[in-house]
């Protein structure tokens, strides 16, 4: 059955009460895991980011005031673990430094999460190996040297992990998606292979399904109006039930490739055959 994550990100915009009700959206919708992103602002702004002045909806503050602003803490992480046993959903969260993953690993999360943008980060990359989790690792904006880099020190450290196809533009033009390089990376890497939409609509994310994908990961959002930078390419609450549910339509459609009478047909046979 493919795994399908509810990519929440940053959509919370610093709001517990908005992470509730999209962990609500993609409980209702039959999704597997919720995932969140975390940040330690003070190592993850660039110095000459952090004094910029940026207009927001709670008021004109500095860039690494902002991201404090809408990174959640312990409290917030304690009452998601909560919550998120409550609904029956799994969770986890991209960790982009080393003091996010040690945070994190005080959680029992089923996976971790590293966004494509941290891929050649592989002093990362080896910290996170030591925590004996399946690592799912995107590949957008990388070259197949950069992704042989990360695969080869997931197996230096025998690794359980899986490899998500992605493109990084927000949202990604649909004649850049080029679903076909799951196939590419299925006989490259052997082994599971996923996808990372973030395009407009949802028939192409499907797709990725007929292509061998056995990871779907789209974010999610409330509203695409909302504020916030993800919010544009996320996909709306009714978006999310139609997408899971035409995924697993696909998957009882896809069979198990052997060429058998079925019982509906034998029917059909019996009247139309001599």
């Amino acid at each position: 059955m493919v795994y399908i994550i509810a990519e929440i990100g940053i959509n919370h915009n610093g709001d517990l009460n908005t992470a509730k009700q999209l962990i609500d959206i993609a409980s209702v919708a039959g999704c597997n895991s919720v995932k969140f992103q975390k940040r330690n602002p003070d190592i993850c702004v660039p110095e000459h980011q952090k004094s910029v002045s940026r207009d927001t909806p709670w008021g004109q503050m500095t860039y690494l005031e902002y991201k404090h602003k809408i990174e959640f803490g312990k409290k917030e992480y304690d009452e998601i673990d909560r919550y998120c046993k409550e609904k029956s959903i799994e969770w986890s969260a991209s960790p982009w430094d080393l003091d996010s993953l040690k945070f994190l690993m005080n959680y029992d999360i089923p996976y971790i999460k590293l966004p494509s943008a941290m891929l050649t980060d592989l002093d990362l990359l080896k910290s996170i190996c030591a925590y004996n989790k399946k690592i799912i690792i995107s590949t957008g904006m990388s070259t197949l040297g950069e992704i042989d880099s990360a695969i080869n020190v997931l197996k230096e450290n025998d690794c359980e992990y899986a490899i998500l196809h992605c493109n990084s533009s927000y949202p990604a033009p649909i004649d850049e998606l080029n679903l076909n390089c799951i196939t590419t990376l299925k006989q490259k890497y052997e082994c599971e292979v996923g996808y990372s939409g973030h395009e407009y609509g949802l028939p192409t994310t499907v797709a990725s399904v007929a292509m061998g994908a056995t990871i779907i990961e789209r974010h999610i959002t409330l509203d695409r109006s909302s504020w916030g930078t993800d919010q544009m390419c996320s996909v709306e609450p009714q978006g999310l039930i139609k997408l899971v549910k035409d995924i697993r339509e696909l998957e009882r459609a896809l069979g198990d490739g052997s060429k058998v009478v079925t019982d509906s047909e034998k029917i059909i046979r019996d009247k139309l055959r001599k």
